[in-house]
């Protein structure tokens, strides 16, 4: 299930979904995951509810802590909350489309879903994710681009603003 309670500009929840499946597929994901595309506040709250950390974030996982089917539905893998507003600036600050930051992001989230961990794998997550976003025609994937902004930062001696990727 998608939701869309902050609209993107040219993304349809129709979009997302078939997007989810591609991904899904190429990350070899196969229970389903639910994405909610929201607010910065949303995604705050969230953020401080389950991870106490009082701040904005770009996208959240929560996956399932048991993936069952339902009366025939499919397996759950959990859900995803992207921040639209973070995917906006996102967008403005990297040169693509806020549509193409949701589906970077909701891949970020794909990926947590199942099992990668960027903060512990010794780059095994963006390996990962750097293959399917060429697979999926996406720009550039989150964790090399949060690496590269750091470095630059410190070479600048500023702060980068960029927003921690996490899984909850």
């Amino acid at each position: 299930m998608v939701i869309l309670q902050k609209k993107v500009a040219g993304l349809t929840e129709g979009m997302v979904e078939r997007f989810l499946l591609r991904a899904r597929r190429a990350a070899g994901l196969r229970a389903v995951a639910n994405v909610l595309v929201t607010s910065s506040v949303v995604l705050r709250s969230l953020n401080r509810q389950f991870r106490g950390k009082d701040k904005a974030t770009d996208v959240l996982s929560f996956p399932a802590s048991s993936p069952t089917s339902r009366g025939g539905k499919k397996k759950l893998a959990g859900d995803i909350a992207i921040s639209a507003d973070v995917a906006a600036e996102n967008a403005a600050r990297f040169g693509h489309s806020p549509a193409e930051e949701v589906k970077i992001l909701a891949l970020h989230g794909i990926l947590h879903l199942a099992g990668f961990d960027h903060e512990r794998d010794n780059g095994q997550m963006a390996r990962k994710e750097a293959t399917l976003r060429q697979a999926l025609k996406l720009p550039s994937v989150l964790t090399e681009r949060a690496q590269s902004a750091k470095k630059i930062s410190r070479r600048r001696g500023i702060s980068h603003g960029m927003r921690r990727r996490t899984k909850a």
